[in-house]
C-alpha cells in the first residue's frame, strides 16, 4: 500500500463503518491500487481499476482497495458480481465525484440509468459523490443502484432528482451518507438501514410532491423494508 492510500485508509480504518454488538470489526486490505486523473495513480479509469479486482475472492485475505483521488470522473461504473470484497475510498463528499447523465426521459431504463451500479456483494464505499445531473425533467434518472449482499457505503453523497438511489435487493447500510432528490428518491426492495443520513428533498417541477421514500416489496412475506435512524 503507498503511504498516500495507507493514509486514506487509516482515515476509515479506526471508524465504526461495521459493528457487531457495539464492537468494530476489523476490515484488512489485501492490496491497493490508486485511481488519477493526473497520471501518477495506477489507473485513470474506475473501471479500469475494478477491472484489476481479483474475481470471486472470499474476503480471507481482505478487500482489494481502490483509492480514487480527487477529481470529476464521468464514466458509468459497475461492480459486477464477480468482484466481492472490493473497497472503494474517495477524498470525499463533492471533491471524489462519479457522474452520468442516464435518464428514461432519454430511452433508458430506470434500472439501466444508474451512474454507480453495485452487483457484487460485500462491497464498501467511502467519501465519494455518486450523481446523475439529468434534471428534473428526465423522469427517473439513478445515481446509485446497489443490488448486492452486506452493501456498506459511509461519508458518501447520492445526488440526482426523480429515483436517486436505488436500494434494489439484499441487505446493505447507509451511514452518515446525504441522499438529493425529489420523486421516490430512496426506493426497491432492499433490506436497507440509514443511520445518520441526511435527506434532502428539491424542489420538484410543477404538480409533483417530494415522496422521500418507495418501499418496493410486494410480498408480506418478505422482511424488507426502509429503515432511518438517528442517534
Amino acid at each position: 500500500m503507498t503511504e498516500r492510500a495507507r493514509a486514506v485508509y487509516n482515515t476509515v480504518g479506526h471508524r465504526k463503518l461495521l459493528q457487531t454488538d457495539g464492537d468494530a470489526l476489523s476490515v484488512m486490505v489485501s492490496d491497493t491500487v490508486i485511481v488519477s486523473q493526473d497520471g501518477t495513480g495506477n489507473f485513470s479509469s474506475i473501471n479500469d481499476a475494478v477491472s484489476a479486482a481479483p474475481n470471486n475472492t472470499n474476503g480471507a485475505n481482505g478487500y482489494f482497495l481502490i483509492y480514487v483521488m480527487e477529481g470529476v470522473y464521468e464514466e458509468y461504473v459497475s461492480i459486477p458480481k464477480n468482484k466481492k470484497y472490493l473497497m472503494m475510498i474517495g477524498d470525499g463528499i463533492n471533491r471524489t465525484i462519479i457522474t452520468g447523465n442516464r435518464s428514461v426521459g432519454d430511452g433508458w431504463t430506470t434500472f439501466n440509468s444508474a451512474t454507480f451500479i453495485v452487483v457484487a456483494p460485500n462491497f464498501i464505499g467511502v467519501n465519494m459523490t455518486m450523481r446523475n445531473t439529468a434534471g428534473p425533467t428526465k423522469g427517473q434518472a439513478v445515481a446509485l443502484r446497489s443490488g448486492g449482499d452486506l452493501n456498506v457505503f459511509y461519508s458518501c453523497s447520492f445526488e440526482a432528482y426523480q429515483d436517486t438511489l436505488y436500494t434494489h435487493s439484499l441487505r446493505q447500510f447507509y451511514r452518515e451518507c446525504d441522499v438529493y432528490g425529489t420523486v421516490d428518491f430512496i426506493f426497491g426492495n432492499a433490506a436497507v438501514i440509514f443511520q445518520n443520513c441526511n435527506l434532502f428533498p428539491r424542489q420538484p417541477r410543477q404538480g409533483q410532491g417530494n415522496e422521500v421514500t418507495a418501499q418496493g416489496r410486494t410480498d408480506p412475506n418478505q422482511n424488507t423494508g426502509i429503515y432511518l435512524i438517528t442517534s
